[in-house]
C-alpha cells in the first residue's frame, strides 16, 4: 500500500510538471497583445506617414528591445498621420512576428517592450537619425495584454568625434539630387597623418575605408577610441597615408558605393564629386598613383568592386572576407541555376550562417522573414538588411518604382531573369568576360584575405574566384588571393595591417 501510494505523488507530480510546461506554451502561443501607439505633440512636426511599426520586446532590462529584441512585431499603418493613435492586435493578419516560435516563456513572466517607427526614407535602417522610438516600459506576460507606447524621442545624427587629426567632409551630391528628385548628400571622415601639418603641401598616399554593411563614417570614432592603433599611428613606425572613411547609407540599406537602378549612381557620385572635395582638402596629386581601397565583408567587396569597375581610378585594393564576388556560389547558392533559397539540392534548409566549427545557426528562410518583417512592404525589399541591399543594388528597378524581388520572399523562389541581370555585378563574370581589357590593368592591384569558416560562407565564392584566377593568361594575374584555415568571418581584419601593407607598397 505505501509503494502505491509513493508511485501516485510520483506520477501526480510529473502530471503538474506536465501541466505546468503546457499552461506555459499555451500562454506562450495564445498572448494576444492589445497594442496603442500615440505620437507625442512635439514629435509631430517631424512625423512622417507611410513608416514601418515596429514593436520589440525582451527579457533583458539593462539592454533597450530596439537594441536586443527577442520578440518583434511589424506592420505598416495605412494612412496613418499620427494625428490619432494607432491600434493593432497581435493577430492581425497583417502584423509580422518573428522570435515567438523559438521562445519559451514562463508563467508570469516580465517582459521589457519599445516600439521604432521607420520613416526616415533615405536611410533603409531602423536606429538611424529621423526615426522616431518610445521609452522602456514592461509588463507580465499574460493571455491578454494591452500596451500603451508614445512615439517621443527622435534619433538624432551621428556625430565624428572632434580631433586635431580628423576633418569631416559632407557635400549635397548633384547627380543623387537629380536621381531621387530630393536633396542626397555624401559624407567622409578623414585621419590625417602624423606629419600632414609639418608638410601641408605634401601628397601623401591615400585609402578609401569601405564599412562593413550599413557603416557610417562616424565609424572613425571606433577607430579614435583604439588606443593601440592610435599609439602606433603617431609613432615613427606608422606609414604616412590618409585615411577616409566612407559612408554607405542608402534608402534601401547599403550602397555598396556602385551605379545602381535603384540607389542611383552612387560610383560616379563617389568618384567625381565626393573624391575630388576629399582629395583637394588633403592637397592629394592623383599623378602620384596612390590611391587606395580597402574594406572588409561588405567593405571587402566596395573594396573589390571599385577597383573592378574603376581599374585606372583606383590603384590597389585590400579586401577581407568579401561579400561574395561570385554569384554562383552566393553563400552556397547558386542563383543561376538554383530553385530557391530556402532549401538545397537534397531538400535541407539552406543555412545562411555559421559558427567556425561548421554548426549552422540561422536558415536563408529565417533571415529572409526578418528582413521580411522590417520592411513596410512586408518583403525584404526596403528592409534595410542584407538582402534588401543586395536587391536593391545588383538588380533591377521594378514598374512600382521599388527593386525587383529576385526571388521571392515567403518560398524563396528564384525569378531567374532577374537573377541574370545580376551579373553585371558577378565579379568573377565580369573579369571573365573582359580579362583581356581588365587585366592589364589590375596588375600588382589586387589582394584578398578569407577565413576559411566564414561565418556567412562567403569563403566558397572566394575560392572559385581564386581557381579562375590561377587559370588567367594574357596577363597570369598576379593578384594575392589567401586564406587562413579555420578562422570566422573577418577574424584577420586590421587597420593597422592595411597601412603597413599600403606602406610597403609605395615604397617599392
Amino acid at each position: 500500500m505505501k509503494q502505491i501510494a509513493l508511485d501516485f505523488r510520483f506520477l501526480l507530480l510529473i502530471l503538474l510538471v506536465l501541466g505546468s510546461f503546457l499552461g506555459n506554451a499555451q500562454i506562450q502561443e495564445s498572448t494576444l497583445l492589445k497594442v496603442k501607439i500615440s505620437v507625442a505633440p512635439e514629435m509631430k512636426v517631424v512625423f512622417q506617414k507611410d513608416g514601418r511599426i515596429l514593436l520589440h520586446l525582451n527579457r533583458q532590462r539593462e539592454k533597450e528591445p530596439r537594441n536586443s529584441a527577442e520578440i518583434t512585431f511589424g506592420i505598416t499603418p495605412q494612412n496613418w498621420d499620427g494625428s490619432q493613435p494607432f491600434v493593432f492586435e497581435s493577430n492581425n493578419k497583417d502584423v509580422l512576428s518573428s522570435g515567438i516560435e523559438k521562445l519559451t516563456v514562463k508563467n508570469q513572466e516580465k517582459f521589457y517592450y519599445q516600439v521604432v517607427y521607420k520613416q526616415n526614407i533615405d536611410d533603409g535602417n531602423e536606429n538611424v537619425a529621423g526615426n522616431l522610438y518610445s521609452k522602456v516600459d514592461s509588463m507580465i506576460l499574460a493571455k491578454e495584454v494591452r500596451l500603451n507606447l508614445t512615439l517621443a524621442t527622435l534619433i538624432p545624427p551621428q556625430e565624428v568625434t572632434k580631433h586635431e587629426f580628423v576633418k569631416t567632409v559632407t557635400i549635397q551630391s548633384k547627380s543623387l539630387t537629380e536621381f531621387f528628385g530630393r536633396p542626397r548628400s555624401l559624407k567622409a571622415a578623414i585621419l590625417l597623418p602624423a606629419t600632414f601639418f609639418k608638410n601641408p603641401d605634401k601628397s601623401y598616399p591615400i585609402c578609401y575605408r569601405a564599412p562593413g554593411l550599413n557603416g557610417r563614417f562616424t565609424n572613425i570614432n571606433n577607430t579614435l577610441k583604439d588606443k593601440k592603433f592610435m599609439d602606433w599611428w603617431f609613432s615613427e613606425a606608422a606609414p604616412q597615408v590618409v585615411y577616409v572613411f566612407l559612408d554607405s547609407q542608402g534608402p534601401y540599406g547599403d550602397t555598396y558605393q556602385v551605379d545602381s537602378e535603384n540607389n542611383g549612381p552612387c560610383g560616379k557620385a563617389l568618384t567625381e564629386e565626393l573624391i575630388p572635395e576629399i582629395e583637394k582638402l588633403v592637397h592629394y596629386k592623383p599623378d602620384s598613383k596612390t590611391r587606395f581601397l580597402t574594406g572588409y565583408s561588405t567593405g571587402g567587396w566596395v573594396a573589390m568592386g571599385l577597383q573592378v569597375f574603376y581599374p585606372d581610378f583606383f590603384d590597389g585594393t585590400w579586401s577581407y572576407s568579401p561579400d561574395p564576388i561570385d554569384f554562383e556560389h552566393y553563400g552556397l547558392i547558386n542563383i543561376y541555376q538554383d530553385s530557391t533559397i530556402f532549401y538545397n539540392l537534397w531538400g535541407y534548409l539552406q543555412p545562411g550562417r555559421r559558427t567556425i566549427y561548421g554548426e549552422p545557426t540561422y536558415s536563408m528562410k529565417e533571415w529572409i522573414a526578418n528582413e521580411n518583417l522590417g520592411s513596410r512592404t512586408n518583403d525584404y525589399r526596403v528592409s534595410g538588411g542584407q538582402f534588401g541591399a543586395y536587391n536593391a543594388v545588383f538588380g533591377p528597378r521594378g514598374q512600382d518604382g521599388l527593386p525587383s524581388l529576385m526571388f521571392d520572399p515567403v518560398t524563396g523562389k528564384i525569378d531567374h531573369a532577374i537573377a541574370k541581370k545580376w551579373e553585371k555585378y558577378d565579379l568573377k563574370k565580369v573579369l571573365e568576360k573582359n580579362w583581356s581589357t581588365l587585366g592589364p590593368k589590375l596588375q600588382g592591384k589586387i589582394w584578398i584575405w578569407t577565413g576559411d569558416m566564414d561565418g556567412l560562407y562567403s569563403n566558397v565564392a572566394t575560392r572559385f574566384f581564386k581557381i579562375f584566377i590561377d587559370k588567367t593568361e594574357n596577363p597570369k594575374s598576379d593578384a594575392k588571393i589567401s586564406f587562413t584555415p579555420m578562422a570566422g568571418h573577418c577574424q584577420e581584419w586590421s587597420d593597422q595591417a592595411v597601412i603597413t601593407m599600403i606602406g610597403e607598397k609605395v615604397k617599392k
